[in-house]
This record gives C-alpha cells, structure tokens and sequence, in this order.
C-alpha cells in the first residue's frame, strides 16, 4: 500500500474557504463528515481522504484545511468534483503546485 498524500486545501483567491461551519456544510454535499467522535471534532472522512480543520470556532474563518489522500482511486474524482463545485484549490505541500479552479 502506497504512503498517504498530504495535500494542503486553499480557497481559490486570497482570504478563506469559510467558516468553519460553512467549509463542514461544503464537504458533507460530497459525502465528507465528523464521525462523531469528541476526540477529534475537527477531522471530516470522505472517500479515500481526510480533511483536518484547524481548531477554530464554528463562526471563525478557515483559511486552510490538510488534506490526506488514503486511497487515491477513490478520493480523486471527489475532490475535482469539490474542487469545481467549490472554488477552493488543492496544493501539493512538496512541490507547492496547485489543483483546481
């Protein structure tokens, strides 16, 4: 099994993707959701990927989320699915290259 990507999700122009709460309703139209655990209310699982949000309040802006990549196969036609839908940007952390509108 391949190691996990790591991919930085950046809004598409200079500021936020949302609140908090905006960015979770985003990621839930593509399947994408807390498991309900308390010890980690900040980690939304989707198809083949992860999202971790930055430990804000519901209201605050979310400026950045890290993005890991379990099973490409899967996560790849969600995400440029989201990514379309969205206007937010995938960023390799390595190369610094980015995905998206």
């Amino acid at each position: 099994m391949p190691p996990a990507r790591q991919i930085v999700l950046v809004p598409a122009e200079s500021g936020s993707l949302g609140t908090r709460r905006e960015v979770l309703r985003g990621l839930a139209a593509f399947n994408t959701a807390p498991d309900g655990d308390p010890d980690t209310p900040g980690v939304a699982y989707g198809p083949g990927f992860r999202v971790e949000l930055p430990f804000v309040g519901d209201r605050d802006p979310v400026t950045q989320a890290l993005l890991t990549i379990t099973e490409e196969d899967n996560a790849w036609p969600v995400l440029i699915r989201m990514c379309k839908r969205t206007g937010w940007r995938l960023m390799d952390a390595e190369s610094g290259r980015t995905f998206g509108p």
